[in-house]
């Protein structure tokens, strides 16, 4: 799953477990030992070239410190800048040098690329910009017209995480699951395929990758009932060359690989009727010199494996890493961090590669830091596991074994028939937000996430194919918040965040800086000694590298989620991120997100050494809420409307119909909205905004149940003063 279909929720036991947590480290016991060398910091004056092979470019970007000419910087998707004229030294001559407005008020997620001086970015609805890197002028803009309908085909938001550069021309992936190709210098469409069936609830948020001139794609929807699959096509004609499907389908129709055939051993039942997941929506890396990309598979569908495969199994490839050849997609070998998962703990999240020294051997790594909260180092040629250790407080396993790779359950972690409170919960003690690894200080650093969820089996399951209801397996009802508004709070005040370094050679924590919000940004490094973070509160903080002190921010109005770049122009360093509040936390947090505080305000906001640009004022507007329409519904019917609204609404509209202050708040709705609620809900009015109509799923009197719902919960907020 993307970001997690069901909201953070979090019962009061979990502020005693996570009370435990160590929120900082001893300096002295965490004092670094690495062996590896120091970096040679290269200034913005060496930028290189290696001519117009994009390949070769890639292949050698480290010759060429002042682009980012792919999703991570480099193929190894390190994320860190060998830029040093901004350092800890005069870091606080960084000033804002320029910003770019991008009309939306959902989420941004893109990692900007910068290639000849042109920045090339996303916004929400997979809308493409390119711009001066320099000053921020727009180039050229491209709208792939996606409809509005398939808002809610997208679990997150309608985000995208970036594009992909290709010599002349640049690749992006629409929420609608087409692949286009793009003339780099003047944005019009050179080819266009449809990657996916229109008529199943498949999207695309995430980057394409282009390897050995195949541009690479996934996609997202595994809580809908989709089949998982990666796909190439030809960088020139968009012509298909290979797919890797991530799990098997139906064993009478015949294997697509040997691979295939091998997976559907670790399956029982008629998964492939619900689609079976593992949609493979983020991670994509490739290693040039061992001629293997890596791809990073999603969560099954349905979540609970008892309803997915009955009689059990690890259910490959799902929660795996799957290397593959990137010339024919022929599998090499796979790593599974969470057999048999059964509650989202998705592996799709960023992949880094590196050479370590461990043990007194350089080897070529792998790591991943999944949903499911251990940190894992792997052997990139073969995928042997070398370490996996905990990054946070974990209740649904006890470690894994080093000699099988596999996790040691805690007994009865999954008998949920009644709920069972477990760590992490869906939304992962490590999402979609990159993390960085800084070669001098040998360390990794990782937006972690502190939380737990209350999992319990839905009875009576039915898989559902049409467009609409979340296909989980879970009941959302008694995993949301808890209705009693003071007991809300304490849920709030324990849900927590942190930006941790990770030493993976000793697998140790070397520092950390806790936050009281869970859902902060991605990281990017640089030679400067620094780190830089967005978070959700609306600042953008940079921390020395080697110590976590923060040492700069800016006041961005808004959240800060995206990961951060850095580039040179003229010789002249900048650090650039995109910002905007929204993404699937956002939709789906309700009182969690609600609590963040901020406001949508979607822009590029580039930095640079003496940089004097002003922001306009900050939007101070006020909103008088409504007095809700009377309450008339009966207690029955308001718990009927609970639970459609958990099942078919709270996607969009957050958990306990609370808005994280990216779709408009229900519990807000004028009279006149009141009015519209059946033209809207059943009618499909509003169908071209992402607002489907539920006609084939609730008649007249169920559309009134979720409408007493809503006014329930406007006057439980009024009575809390909130």
């Amino acid at each position: 799953m993307q970001t997690g279909k069901c909201p953070a929720a979090i019962w009061l036991v979990a502020v005693v477990l996570f009370g435990l947590a160590s929120c900082s480290s001893d300096k002295e016991e965490n004092q670094l030992a690495t062996t590896l060398p120091p970096i040679e910091p290269v200034s913005a004056k060496s930028v290189a070239s290696t001519g117009d092979d994009p390949g070769a470019r890639i292949i050698a970007a480290e010759s060429e410190p002042g682009s980012w000419l792919t999703h991570g910087r480099t193929y190894s998707e390190q994320r860190f800048s060998p830029l040093n004229d901004i350092g800890v030294d005069n870091i606080e001559d960084l000033g804002l040098a320029w910003y770019f407005d991008i009309e939306t008020n959902r989420g941004i997620e893109a990692t900007p690329l910068i290639v000849d001086g042109v920045m090339y970015l996303t916004g929400s609805w997979s809308i493409v910009y390119a711009l001066d890197a320099a000053t921020g002028r727009q180039l050229w803009r491209y709208d792939p017209g996606v409809p509005g309908y398939f808002g809610g085909r997208a679990c997150c938001d309608v985000v995208n995480r970036g594009l992909a550069w290709w010599g002349d021309k640049v690749f992006v992936g629409t929420l609608d699951g087409r692949l286009v190709a793009l003339d780099a210098k003047s944005g019009e469409p050179v080819w266009d395929v449809q990657t996916t069936d229109r008529e199943k609830h498949y999207t695309i948020t995430g980057a394409p990758r282009v390897v050995k001139g195949r541009v690479v794609i996934g996609n997202g929807g595994a809580e809908y009932g989709v089949r998982g699959y990666v796909t190439a096509y030809d960088a020139t004609s968009g012509e298909q060359i290979w797919r890797f499907y991530t799990v098997p389908g139906d064993p009478a129709n015949g294997f697509e690989s040997s691979a295939m055939e091998m997976a559907a051993k670790t399956w029982n039942g008629e998964w492939w009727a619900a689609g079976g997941g593992g949609t493979a929506w983020d991670a994509l890396v490739h290693d040039p010199e061992l001629d293997l990309l890596y791809i990073g598979v999603g969560n099954g569908s349905p979540w609970e494996r008892k309803i997915r495969s009955p009689g059990g199994g690890d259910n490959l490839f799902l929660s795996s890493i799957v290397a593959v050849r990137p010339d024919t997609g022929e599998y090499v070998w796979h790593y599974q961090t969470t057999p048999g998962e059964t509650w989202d703990y998705t592996a799709v999240q960023p992949i880094m590669l590196a050479d370590l020294e461990i043990n007194g051997t350089v080897r070529k790594v792998l790591m991943q830091a999944p949903k499911n909260g251990f940190f894992y180092v792997l052997d990139r040629a073969t995928g042997e596991l070398i370490s996996a250790e905990a990054l946070v407080p974990i209740t649904w396993a006890t470690h894994v074994d080093l000699k099988t790779g596999r996790p040691v359950e805690v007994p009865g972690v999954r008998d949920r028939d009644e709920i069972v409170l477990t760590s992490p919960g869906p939304l992962g003690a490590h999402n979609w937000h990159p993390m960085a690894f800084h070669p001098s200080t040998g360390l990794v650093y990782i937006p972690v996430r502190l939380d737990a969820f209350p999992y319990k089996m839905e009875e009576n399951y039915q898989h559902d194919p049409r467009m609409g209801p979340y296909n989980l397996g879970v009941d959302t009802v008694a995993s949301s918040m808890p209705a009693d508004p003071v007991l809300r709070e304490e849920v709030v005040d324990a849900v927590t965040g942190a930006l941790l370094a990770w030493d993976p050679v000793h697998n140790r924590e070397a520092w950390r800086v806790p936050d009281n919000v869970s859902w902060n940004g991605g990281v990017l490094a640089t030679a400067g000694n620094l780190v830089f973070q967005g978070r959700a509160t609306g600042r953008f903080v940079a921390y020395r590298a080697d110590t976590g002190e923060q040492v700069w921010d800016f006041e961005a109005q808004t959240g800060v989620l995206a990961g951060p770049v850095s580039y040179a122009i003229d010789d002249e360093q900048f650090v650039a991120v995109a910002a905007g509040w929204g993404t699937g936390f956002a939709l789906l947090g309700g009182r969690l997100a609600e609590q963040v505080g901020v406001r949508n305000v979607s822009r590029v906001l580039a930095f640079k050494l003496g940089g004097n640009a002003e922001l306009p004022p900050a939007d101070e507007r006020t909103y008088v809420i409504p007095e809700p329409p009377p309450m008339t519904a009966s207690a029955e019917t308001v718990a009927h409307g609970r639970q459609l609204y958990h099942t078919y609404c709270f996607g969009c509209h957050g958990d306990n119909a609370i808005s994280g202050r990216v779709i408009p708040d229900l519990r807000h709705l004028s009279v006149e909205g009141h009015a519209e609620w059946q033209a809207v809900v059943l009618g499909g009015s509003r169908r071209d905004k992402g607002m489907i109509g539920f006609a084939d799923f609730l008649n007249v009197e169920s559309s009134q149940a979720i409408q007493a719902y809503v006014i329930s919960e406007a006057h439980a907020a009024g009575s809390a003063g909130l």
